[in-house]
């Protein structure tokens, strides 16, 4: 329009060659930075996946709660199980009962005839068992027929504290069959002063 002056135009400024080069550098590391952390991401997300399978299926990781076991396992204290159903005398199990799991040392195996004293001591098949992992013997709640001999299909199991545990010697929990085993407890794995295989 007449009589009106045109506003100056502050001229174009183009970028160096070296900015340019900064900006490219930096967009390839933020690309590069991504694909590191999804690849990370995507690492720990298999690995945490892979670590619940296997905690699952194959080594299932069980708070100890209670003083039955005391003191070979302590309340509080973090095993692993390893799946199994065969046991030996002096194994620790783990098993499934009224919708718990109890945890508690294998006597005898099918077809061994079990015998307990009034003070505590353990027969199996006439020979009085060494167990140097309980600290006190006692017949502690026990109302089976003495002596008793272990059904087919399953496991005479007895805490290490005799005076408080129920286990086989009740009928309540009595033998425990292969179907209720979750396992064989191999190793403590908290808290970490007591780290270690468990016997």
């Amino acid at each position: 329009m007449p009589g009106r002056k045109r506003a100056n135009k502050a001229p174009l400024e183009y970028p160096t060659l070296e900015q340019m080069e900064e900006e490219i550098a930096r967009l390839k590391y933020r690309k590069r930075y991504g694909r590191a952390l999804r690849g990370t991401v995507y690492s720990l997300a298999v690995v945490a996946a892979v670590a619940i399978l296997i905690a699952t299926l194959w080594m299932p990781v069980l708070q100890i709660t209670g003083a039955s076991m005391t003191p070979t396992l302590v309340d509080g204290q973090f095993v692993v199980a390893v799946k199994t159903s065969e046991f030996e005398p002096g194994d620790i199990t783990a098993f499934y009962y009224n919708n718990k799991i109890l945890i508690k040392r294998v006597i005898a195996s099918a077809g061994d005839w079990v015998d307990i004293s009034q003070e505590g001591d353990v027969y199996v098949n006439g020979v009085l068992l060494e167990e140097p992992y309980i600290k006190e013997k006692a017949l502690g709640e026990c109302n089976i027929e003495l002596p008793y001999q272990v059904p087919d299909g399953k496991v005479f199991v007895m805490g290490d504290d005799r005076a408080v545990s129920l286990d086989s010697r009740t009928t309540a929990v009595g033998p425990v069959s292969k179907e209720q085993v979750l396992g064989r407890v191999v190793f403590r794995v908290w808290p970490l002063n007591v780290l270690g295989t468990v016997e």
